[in-house]
């Protein structure tokens, strides 16, 4: 069973900065591919961010060149920098890690953290 815990979440002005962070429990970063996803009010949850086992990384296209994802090893946490916020930025920001094996995949989520961007 992997936990994850996220927090950074907050209230930033357009333009702002934050950077969130997604403790996991135990070194599983080599195992698994680990994402932030956002879900706004009314909206499907989707993917902002990727970062796999191999430290290849993707990003949605809204957030390319603005969002940064990170992992540290030696601190089991995955990092999201997020830099030029804006309002359509707004929403819960989900940590999630997936590890794909024969016959299926282990998927887990974080709790949440609400992430509004506004004057």
């Amino acid at each position: 069973q992997v936990q994850l815990v996220e927090s950074g979440g907050g209230l930033v002005q357009p333009g702002g900065s934050l950077r969130l962070s997604c403790a996991a429990s135990g070194s599983i970063f080599s195992r698994y591919d680990m994402g932030w996803y956002r879900q706004a009010p009314g909206k499907q949850r989707e993917l902002v961010a990727l970062i796999t086992s191999g430290r290849s990384t993707n990003y949605a296209d809204s957030v390319k060149g603005r969002f940064t994802i990170s992992g540290d090893n030696a601190k089991n946490t995955v990092y999201l920098q997020m830099t030029s916020l804006k309002p359509e930025d707004t929403a819960v920001y989900y940590c999630s890690a997936k590890r794909v094996v024969l016959g299926g995949s282990y998927d887990y989520w974080g709790q949440g953290t609400q992430v509004t961007v506004s004057q």
